[in-house]
């Protein structure tokens, strides 16, 4: 009798994987991912802050290092500046508290007279720090803080006008639909620019 012959494959062998380590079942909508975003900085200090506040939102249980640290990540439009007007507004009726702003902390002609405040920033322009000093009170640093206070308690975690931008005057609902605040992207602003039909009640209509 003649040997068994081999049955011939072509091409690759399909082998079905286990049960267990088949694809997963997406529902509808999609998978959400939750990956957090990491700076790309390369400022030195803004790292090891990072570094920092990784630590302590890791091994403590407070919430506000751990909100410390997702700012710290954030890109430099998500941290936006905060005047001393605001913050002093903002600082009423809080004394002995320290205010903690995760961007920059600016100086405002507005206000003539300062109050004595605790301000933890990034960072502080020149003119506004001269005033705070001058005012008694005091600028701190995001390491001193955490010596300070390290789970922020007495502290008051402010943040500058994000949507203040310029550019987000442009974004929403598109210009000319109705009920729509959004600022064209318009040329220019004399007479004969988009101030026609649908722009004057005396032309029309007036959105």
């Amino acid at each position: 009798q003649p040997a068994a012959v081999a049955p011939q494959h072509c091409g690759r062998i399909h082998s079905r994987p286990p049960l267990g380590e088949m694809g997963i079942d997406i529902e509808a909508g999609g998978r959400v991912k939750s990956k957090t975003r990491v700076t790309s900085s390369q400022n030195p200090y803004i790292r090891l802050l990072c570094k920092l506040y990784k630590f302590l939102s890791r091994r403590t249980d407070s919430k506000f290092n751990k909100v410390i640290l997702k700012r710290l990540n954030m890109t430099r439009k998500s941290k936006a500046p905060l005047s001393m007007q605001k913050l002093a507004k903002l600082m009423a009726g809080k004394d002995g508290k320290i205010a903690v702003v995760v961007g920059t902390v600016t100086d405002d002609k507005r206000l003539y007279e300062v109050p004595k405040l605790s301000v933890c920033a990034l960072r502080f322009t020149e003119t506004a720090r001269a005033s705070i000093i001058k005012a008694g009170g005091e600028c701190l640093t995001f390491d001193k803080l955490a010596l300070r206070s390290p789970l922020g308690k007495g502290t008051v975690l402010l943040r500058g006008p994000v949507k203040a931008r310029a550019a987000e005057r442009h974004f929403g609902k598109a210009p000319g639909v109705p009920h729509s605040k959004t600022a064209p992207h318009v040329r220019a602003k004399g007479r004969k620019f988009e101030k026609a039909r649908g722009k004057r009640s005396s032309r029309g209509y007036k959105v």
